[in-house]
């Protein structure tokens, strides 16, 4: 390589740092007098005081609100849907969003230009920003919050202040009131059920139910007679409905009442829970109101059932471990326990051990409710499709047998073949 090749290749090199450089230097927060901006948090209020915030509300278009939220003794709470529980994870993600947001770049000061960006004030019509308040700090946070930017971050602006910003994260709030409720409603899983009532509007019955606990399908009751149940998928189905159960939608129950003929279902488990459903369609949309309660002689029976199963577990492991004894001790005396000693069992206190089952399930009951009592919810079509069942889904379709019956009488007719010779 000569001289003249090293040289171009060092001017090439020094050009491209200064290149790097200069582009380094653009990329820096900058106002629009040319000024770098702080590298500043965008709410250093909030900074190692998440825990401080006691009210959060955000507002959209013409200033109405989208929800406040507010932490009291039970909780956060929602005004918007009467004070129906928040969800906390969700609030929680958004707060910590905020408190480690950074001003990245300065942006425009002038009003004319806050609409590019969607921080323009919220009273107007066609407000496209979303105002977000914090209550419970050392001073009143009121933040505008604008688009988010397509290489990341979302524009900003301090309620009251000019300047807009970009911030770091993606700090848009919901803007949708029924998102922020808390939606979990139940989770009783489909193994815990033992029977499924379905009562439909004029009147039909189904009945499914397990004959134990570790059954694997459940059975249809009163097949008609010439029919035959459907597969074990279809039967087990509606069991399944309160697993992972939640809602779209609350409304309080005063202002949603069932319809005149709701569909009705009741959900009994193995361990004495009871809950009840009625729901129905309207315009469009699947509601329910449900209830819970205990069947103590079925949550007693089945107390003792798992204490006699505990205890004859422990007779078991006991007989096993005097039986491990007895051949230590045969081949070494030394390590043989004292003959006295005895091993603690599972139910060794039966009153205790009953009472603790039965309070579990008074407890469920009582959780449940909580959640129900006086509430209308809005189900998610599937959910609700669980139940809407008539009699006949649980049957094979008559076409079918009869097909099947045709079958086998067209095999009876046809006349054998005979082979042919070679």
């Amino acid at each position: 390589m000569n001289q003249k090749t090293l040289i171009g290749l060092a001017v090439a090199a020094v050009a491209a740092i200064l290149i790097a450089v200069v582009l380094n230097h653009s990329n820096q927060p900058r106002s629009e007098s040319g000024g770098e901006a702080p590298a500043a948090y965008l709410v250093p209020e909030l900074k190692d005081h998440v825990n401080d915030v006691d009210k959060v509300v955000i507002t959209g278009a013409e200033s109405k609100p989208v929800a406040t939220l507010t932490r009291g003794a039970n909780g956060w709470s929602i005004a918007e849907k009467n004070g129906f529980a928040a969800d906390t994870g969700k609030l929680r993600e958004f707060i910590l969003k905020l408190a480690d947001a950074k001003l990245l770049e300065q942006k425009t000061s002038s009003k004319d230009k806050y609409a590019m960006l969607g921080v323009e004030d919220v009273s107007g019509k066609d407000a496209k920003s979303v105002e977000v308040e914090l209550g419970g700090l050392a001073k009143p946070v009121k933040l505008v919050i604008g688009n988010s930017n397509q290489h990341g971050g979302t524009f900003v602006r301090r309620a009251g202040e000019a300047e807009s910003w970009l911030a770091s994260g993606s700090l848009a709030p919901d803007r949708k009131t029924e998102n922020w409720l808390r939606k979990d409603l139940a989770d009783i899983a489909a193994t815990r059920v033992s029977s499924v009532e379905i009562t439909r509007p004029d009147g039909k019955a189904v009945h499914l139910a397990k004959a134990a606990e570790g059954d694997a399908n459940f059975k249809l009751a009163d097949v008609p007679k010439g029919r035959e149940a459907g597969s074990d998928y279809t039967i087990n189905g509606p069991a399944s409905a309160l697993a992972g159960l939640k809602f779209e939608d609350a409304v309080p129950a005063k202002d949603a009442p069932p319809a005149e003929k709701p569909l009705k279902a009741r959900f009994a488990t193995f361990d004495g829970l009871v809950v009840e459903v009625t729901a129905w369609d309207k315009d469009g949309k699947d509601y329910a109101q449900l209830s819970a309660s205990e069947d103590e002689k079925t949550a007693t029976a089945y107390a003792d059932a798992e204490q006699a199963k505990a205890k004859e577990a422990d007779a078991a492991k006991a007989a096993d471990a005097k039986s491990a004894d007895a051949k230590s001790a045969d081949t070494n005396p030394a390590d043989a326990k004292p003959a006295d000693a005895k091993t603690e069992t599972a139910a060794a206190d039966p009153a205790k051990d009953r009472a603790a089952k039965l309070a579990a399930v008074r407890k469920e009951v009582d959780d449940l409710n909580a959640r129900f009592k006086d509430w209308t919810f809005v189900l998610a079509p599937y959910k609700y499709a669980a139940i809407n069942k008539s009699p006949d889904d649980f049957l094979k379709p008559l076409e079918d047998k009869n097909a099947a019956k045709k079958g086998g009488a067209d095999a009876k007719k046809a006349p054998a073949k005979k082979a042919k010779s070679s």
